[in-house]
């Protein structure tokens, strides 16, 4: 018991929260869109920002309660960053995969060295509470942690090891093309050594990732009051990790768009769009790891969402959401890196360990939600069709209750 609190804690609040008297003032708030996060290896130990695609600041305040799965596998891979500028530009004339580099000796070829192998799936807990601090300000407090498992039947089974390799040998893929069956399936295998020789490392049944998160929303009058069905909305944000892995401070503002067409039957269609920037590590508590050497990510988020009411007036939303992130390191540095990997053993993506940390992430995410009086239920899928596996699929599941009136 005393191994799963964040688990408990969950069981118990939505127990209470079931119990709550319905109010039919609760009612549909702009697009349905629960914490969507990926379990991207780096990011989970950062504050990232969840956009906010709501149209006014909520009439009751909800908690949220956040349960997601997501596969990530990275074979291991050494990477070298020569520091000679002459070296740089000769690697940069060179496609990464036939370049060479002599990194025996350090003080003839000086080189920063990093090394990393990823192979688990994680589990990500989540919890949202959000209320009006007036008609248009709203304040958000979250809870996050993340737990390392190896993905066994029956407590996955659509990001299992064995359900991913079955679509890539019958489907699309071919027979193991990442070589997770090469490494053996259902493992946790998750180690990172940072260019200044810390180690991040992880085991079966960690924790990590733990923080606390401040989000600010404002819903701008002097927009809004004239625009019927178009809204924008202003956030600022401000995190507190607090694994040992990464004491730090993050901020970052986001500005969101909505725009409503009533269809129909008094039926739904919405566009949304938001755009956000994250200084991670402002300050650090103490020594952390390198979890990438770009200070800022930035976020674009574009989403469509059809909704369709009932005669009952509870609906059924459908959506459709993209991110597209900005890489962790820069992205320069592809020029002159050199990779060391079991490329003659692995059909392909023996270098994504790295090099993936130089490209932007992409990814697709599916929703369906149904909403009534008391509650929102909504389910993901989310898939990186990028192929950078990080993750290489995730599913989500995410469950929204009003608990009193504003």
């Amino acid at each position: 018991m005393k191994k799963y609190p964040t688990i408990i804690f969950l069981f118990f609040s939505i127990i209470f929260c079931f119990g709550q008297k319905k109010d039919t003032i609760y009612f549909k708030n702009g697009i349905d869109k629960p914490s969507m996060l990926t379990t991207h290896h780096f990011g989970m130990f950062s504050s990232r920002i969840n956009h906010n695609f709501k149209e006014i600041a909520p009439k009751r305040s909800t908690l949220s309660f956040n349960y997601e799965t997501g596969n990530s596998f990275h074979p291991f891979v050494e990477g070298y960053y020569p520091k000679d500028p002459n070296i740089r530009k000769h690697l940069s004339q060179v496609i990464w995969h036939d370049r060479r580099f002599n990194f025996i000796d350090q003080q003839t070829t000086p080189a920063e060295y990093t090394n990393i192998i990823i192979d688990a799936v994680f589990k990500s807990f989540r919890v949202d509470f959000n209320t009006a601090l007036s008609e248009n300000h709203e304040l958000g407090i979250s809870l996050r942690s993340y737990l390392a498992t190896k993905g066994n039947y029956p407590f996955t089974f659509f990001m299992s090891d064995e359900s991913i390799e079955w679509f890539h040998s019958n489907v699309a893929g071919g027979e193991d093309p990442f070589g997770r069956r090469y490494y053996g399936l259902n493992q946790v295998n998750i180690k990172y050594t940072d260019r200044n020789g810390n180690v991040l490392e992880l085991n079966e049944g960690d924790f990590f990732g733990l923080g606390i998160e401040f989000n600010h929303f404002y819903y701008p009058t002097f927009i809004n009051k004239n625009k019927k069905d178009i809204r924008v909305n202003f956030g600022s944000h401000l995190g507190i990790n607090t694994s040992k892995f990464n004491p730090s401070i993050d901020i970052g503002i986001s500005a969101n768009g909505i725009k409503k067409w009533t269809l129909k039957n008094n039926n739904e269609f919405r566009f949304a769009l938001g755009g956000s920037i994250l200084r991670k590590n402002l300050i650090n508590f103490k020594t952390v790891i390198d979890l990438g050497n770009r200070p800022y990510l930035f976020t674009i988020e574009p989403q469509i969402e059809y909704t369709k009411y009932t005669r009952k007036n509870n609906y059924h939303s459908f959506g459709v959401h993209f991110q597209l992130q900005t890489s962790y390191n820069k992205a320069s540095e592809r020029d002159y890196y050199f990779l060391v990997g079991k490329w003659q053993e692995i059909h392909s993506g023996w270098q994504n360990g790295v090099e993936k940390l130089h490209e932007g992430l992409q990814v697709w995410t599916f929703l369906y939600t149904y909403g009534r009086e008391n509650f929102t239920l909504s389910l993901f899928l989310k898939e990186d069709l990028f192929l950078n596996n990080a993750p290489d699929g995730q599913t989500g599941i995410s469950l929204k209750i009003p608990i009193f009136k504003n």
